[in-house]
């Protein structure tokens, strides 16, 4: 599984119906599930951001199809980074 970083904001939509978020990160859960990923932790930060999850998906492709259907609610806009584990990141560095 690859690991993923969400960092994510809510819009005027999401912020209007904040009370509603835990649903909808419940509703998110369940979804991630079906592509056979999950949430491995959720925060909700101050600053920049308003909540940061961090998640695994199988592939790519999987990772961007959550991140587009999170989008179609219109509640929050993301930015995904696709995060390497130490041992990949040493990896990488050393073949260099």
């Amino acid at each position: 599984m690859t690991t993923y970083v969400a960092l994510i904001n809510w819009t005027e939509q999401g912020v209007r119906n904040v009370k509603d978020s835990p649903k909808r990160l419940d509703a998110a859960r369940k979804s991630l599930a079906e592509m056979g990923g999950s949430f491995k932790s959720i925060f909700m930060t101050m600053g920049a951001h308003d909540l940061v999850a961090i998640y695994e998906a199988p592939d790519d492709a999987v990772a961007a199809r959550f991140t587009l259907m999170l989008g179609q609610t219109g509640n929050v806009r993301t930015t995904t980074l696709k995060a390497f584990p130490e041992q990949a990141y040493r990896e990488i560095i050393n073949s260099l």
